[in-house]
């Protein structure tokens, strides 16, 4: 085939994949094939390759490494990620009869396909970490080093003083996986310094920092830090329990998730719908939750797409049942032992039952109360379930095409319940991981599948339904506009003793934002500033206390909606094939927008 008949062939290709983006993206496309063209060359391989040995193992570089780990990653990720997958023995599962993966996996990997990775330019740093908490991969972590930790990094390592009461003899450092990092951009585009801390530079520029990575991880030991764990800064010095995992360059998702998995983590039930959230939460053979170095991290499952909250809920009555048959068998423990230790550490317990974070410690020193008695009988019974001693973070993950159609009905089974569990409702707007059809969560005017003519109905106020039982914690959050909110909403809805529902706005590259989703977190900021999306909690505990229990998080909207719906293409290709449909849809899109801020600015007065 001629050069020049294949060229434009496959600009035609380009044309018809790409046209319902816009046509500056097949304008960039067309260059990529120009270019590509003019740029092949003879590749001449070396004869020494045919002799070649294999380059270290990634695991011998990971972190937390245990014979499970090992066996699985060696005998099936390996094998899986080769294409081998078919050639597995029965016999290789042994041990994993139950389909149980182990967590952290996906630290294996170290899939370095980034072109462009983030550096870090220290003397600019003001030591915010706001580049960590909107990581979706979690390849970017600060981390405080003591001055002995500081003597023994490795050589590359960069770091400046600490800022922080009583740190003023420890290092503060931002280390960087470029092997980890996909190169959205992200970090760098949400850094505030005046002079940014970040700027992207080639990969391999960045690979001596892998090794920095790896021991800060390794090495650097946990700290009781002068910061708030549940506020921005203080929160990205826990560790991520969910890392490198498969979403999106730039994906919004998983920041979110990888947030609550720092808050939590360590005591957290996760229930996951299908969608996207469960592919790049546990996409076989990798897991990119992970566990701390005292083995613990969330607990994941994924059943159907229709049934996510009621399984989220068994999962939530199965451990309330086994928690309240050890309470009980504390109780009579209680009236009978006339050990004072014993005692104090099971009047603590009760004490802080319904609290999660105090109750994982009082839970900690009872376990090693019971556990100095193996000749009390009442004390070997409940050690059987000592892992379920303590109160857990329950919480249901999953996209709005399950939280607003498919799952509806058995979220609002769940919220109606009264219990106490946590919902994550990750709204693209569309069914992303299906390939963008419309939901109930799709705006007027929006095209997407099933809707190719934009979307002529308004979106289903999910928020309002749930605010109705009136003893539902809910709340919208956009973390690129309100990080403060973000993490505040989150802590909220974990205390708050019933159900709660949180509502993350997450851009996608569904959206086809302009200039990609190194734009995500600042699109949100857009989104909320224009009045497209709203910050808001209604915490049903503050009524109590005879507080207003709802807060309109967000400012009135400035202007520049019309501009805001035309910088993403599934909005500004209804403009480009039906400008006079656009044009009425896109009116109705911002009038139903304005008259929503207006109704939650009423609801301040409502709930006085």
């Amino acid at each position: 085939l001629p050069v020049d008949e294949a060229v434009d062939y496959m600009k035609k290709a380009a044309y018809k994949s790409y046209s319902k983006k816009g046509m500056d993206i097949v304008e960039l496309n067309y260059k990529a094939i120009d270019l590509g063209k003019d740029a092949l060359h003879k590749v001449e391989i070396p004869a020494d390759w045919a002799t070649a040995v294999d380059a270290p193992k990634a695991e011998d570089a990971t972190v937390y490494v245990s014979e499970a780990q090992k066996h699985f990653n060696e005998k099936v990720v390996t094998p899986v990620n080769l294409h081998n997958g078919e050639s597995l023995p029965v016999s290789t599962f042994v041990g994993f009869e139950d389909g149980t993966f182990p967590l952290g996996l996906s630290a294996f990997e170290k899939r370095g396909v980034a072109v462009s990775a983030p550096e870090w330019k220290v003397d600019n740093c003001i030591q915010c970490n706001q580049c960590a908490i909107v990581c979706p991969h979690a390849a970017i972590r600060p981390f405080i080093l003591t001055a002995e930790e500081a003597a023994a990094a490795p050589a590359a390592l960069k770091g400046k003083k600490a800022i922080g009461k009583g740190m003023e003899e420890m290092t503060f450092t931002m280390a960087i996986s470029p092997l980890d990092c996909m190169g959205c951009g992200v970090c760098v585009g949400v850094c505030p310094a005046k002079e940014k801390a970040l700027v992207m530079v080639d990969q391999e520029a960045m690979l001596p920092q892998q090794e920095v990575f790896d021991w800060a991880v390794k090495e650097v030991a946990d700290k009781e830090l002068p910061f708030n764990e549940a506020s921005v800064k203080g929160s990205q010095f826990k560790q991520p329990l969910l890392e490198f995992s498969g979403a999106c360059a730039g994906c919004v998702e998983t920041a979110y998730a990888k947030l609550i998995t720092q808050l939590f983590g360590d005591r957290m039930y996760i229930a996951n719908a299908t969608g996207c959230s469960s592919i790049w939460g546990g996409s076989a053979p990798s897991t990119p939750y992970t566990m701390n170095k005292e083995g613990h991290g969330p607990a994941w499952a994924n059943s159907l797409f229709e049934d996510n909250a009621e399984f989220g809920l068994g999962i939530y009555t199965g451990q309330k049942a086994i928690r309240e048959r050890l309470a009980a068998k504390l109780r009579e423990l209680r009236e009978i032992t006339k050990s004072e230790e014993k005692a104090e550490a099971i009047d603590e317990y009760f004490a802080t039952y319904n609290d999660g974070k105090a109750n994982k410690v009082a839970t900690a020193k009872l376990v090693k109360v019971l556990e100095a008695s193996p000749d009390c009988p009442y004390c070997v019974e409940v050690l059987k379930d000592k892992e379920y001693l303590a109160k857990k973070s329950i919480w249901i993950f999953g996209g709005d095409g399950w939280a607003y159609d498919i799952g509806f009905g058995g979220l609002d089974h769940v919220i109606a319940s009264g219990e106490d569990v946590n919902i994550m409702v990750f709204d693209t707007e569309v069914y992303s991981n299906t390939g963008g059809q419309a939901s109930k969560a799709s705006k007027l005017g929006q095209v997407a599948q099933f809707a190719a003519a934009g979307k002529a109905i308004g979106k289903k106020d999910l928020a309002s339904i749930a605010m109705s039982y009136g003893y539902v914690y809910v709340a919208q959050i956009g973390m690129g506009a309100d990080m403060n909110q973000t993490v505040k909403a989150m802590t909220e809805a974990e205390a708050y003793n019933g159900p709660s529902l949180i509502i993350g706005y997450a851009p996608c590259e569904m959206h086809s934002i302009k200039g990609g989703m190194t734009n995500s977190q600042a699109e949100i900021k857009r989104a909320v500033d224009t009045g497209y999306w709203n910050l808001f909690r209604y915490n049903p505990a503050l009524k109590a206390e005879g507080k207003n229990p709802f807060s309109l998080d967000s400012k009135a909207p400035k202007g520049g909606y019309q501009e805001f719906l035309m910088n993403e293409a599934r909005y500004a290709r209804l403009a480009a094939s039906n400008p006079e449909r656009a044009a009425d849809l896109f009116a109705k899109n911002e009038k139903a927008a304005m008259d929503r801020y207006d109704y939650l600015n009423r609801l301040i007065e409502l709930y006085k």
